[in-house]
């Protein structure tokens, strides 16, 4: 029998005189990090469908990235040491006599999705041992059961700054753009400020060198770029604002595109939540999604906390919704213990849509293994 408490509360949203929102790019560290542990989990997802019919237990959200070396030169340079990538944690490494090659399928999900950095290197290291015998169990359960107590935040719309913020990383780690800008690496941050009406946007690009001629083509492209996202967004912006121009060693110029070459390093946990934004003024679920299997509701629960927030939005015509869901360890996924939802409009229609997304929990599952 059910015990969940559905919670709908209509809120009248004051908008707050300062806003910040940040984007991580593609490549930024912690980004990398998130989504290697992904690829690693969902490959290990996939492997256990194929050959056991089911999802056994694993979580390999534990990632580390420590920065390489380099020597940077206009025109060229070359990469002095590898980037180091650590993936740890548990995953199920035997059923009966079937050996499962849990540190193979990592390593080949990790190197397949690093090809896309092709002028970096990296070191992959692999360090996951068996899982405890009580979280193996809840994975027998014949209908998903929570194997962690944890909760899930989201919140539906974007913001108009966070609407920005998205907009201008997606144009940056447009193909169209790298095209234009070829010296533009998968390396970026936006970080968005309000002030009551007025933004500002303070950009990171990792440039590649083989791309810069020389100082003065680099600042000609830095000014280009600035200029574009000036006229298609109407915005104040600025771009590598460390930058000293004494030498090639003073600008943000990069062998890769990648600060993680030299520098930089990266953690799970650290980049953007699920709906690819940093949000310190929303509700915002801290607990890293990356490398969780689906039954944990640290991941889950984000990802469903997203899509009823989405939901609600879109059928109800409400101004703005948030979300928090929280479950036990070992209760059933679909009866959470509270489903909270806070929405600016009409809440009339908030527990009938909370129930139907509910019921989609194992289809859900299944698209975040394949997406």
């Amino acid at each position: 029998m059910s015990t969940m408490e559905i919670v709908v509360e209509e809120i009248k949203e004051k908008k707050e005189v300062i806003e910040l929102v940040e984007r991580k790019g593609f490549g930024h560290p912690d980004t990398l990090c998130d989504s290697l542990c992904e690829e690693a989990s969902k490959a290990l997802s996939k492997y256990y469908l194929k050959h056991f019919g089911k999802v056994l237990h694993h979580n390999v959200d534990k990632g580390l990235l420590v920065a390489g070396s380099s020597k940077v030169k206009f025109g060229g340079g070359k990469i002095l040491k590898h980037i180091e990538l650590t993936i740890a944690g548990r995953a199920t490494a035997k059923i009966g006599k079937h050996i499962v090659p849990v540190n193979k399928i990592i390593k080949d999900a990790v190197k397949d999705y690093i090809k896309q950095f092709n002028l970096a290197k990296f070191k992959i290291i692999v360090d996951v041992k068996p899982g405890a015998a009580n979280l193996v169990e809840v994975f027998k359960k014949k209908i998903p059961v929570a194997n962690d107590t944890s909760f899930g935040v989201s919140h539906f719309p974007h913001s108009a700054l966070e609407s920005l913020v998205l907009e201008v990383g997606n144009l940056i780690d447009s193909e169209s753009f790298r095209k234009t800008y070829p010296a533009v690496g998968r390396d970026f941050k936006v970080m968005g400020f309000r002030h009551g009406d007025k933004i500002i946007l303070t950009i990171a690009i990792a440039f590649i060198s083989k791309f810069v001629k020389d100082m003065r083509h680099y600042k000609e492209m830095k000014e280009k770029i600035i200029f574009e996202i000036h006229q298609k967004f109407k915005v104040e912006a600025y771009l590598n604002m460390l930058d000293s121009y004494e030498n090639a060693s003073s600008i943000y110029l990069t062998v890769s595109g990648l600060s993680a070459e030299q520098g930089d390093d990266g953690q799970v946990g650290r980049g953007n939540r699920y709906n690819n934004l940093i949000t310190p003024n929303r509700p915002m679920s801290l607990e890293a999604l990356a490398g969780k299997n689906i039954n944990h509701p640290g991941k889950l629960y984000q990802i469903m906390a997203y899509k009823i927030a989405k939901d609600v939005y879109e059928k109800t015509k409400a101004d703005y919704v948030e979300v928090k869901m929280l479950t036990q360890i070992g209760k059933p996924l679909s009866d959470p213990q509270v489903v909270s939802v806070r929405i600016e409009g009409d809440a009339s229609e908030a527990e009938q849509i909370v129930r139907e997304n509910l019921k989609n929990i194992e289809k859900i599952q299944k698209e975040i293994i394949f997406s």
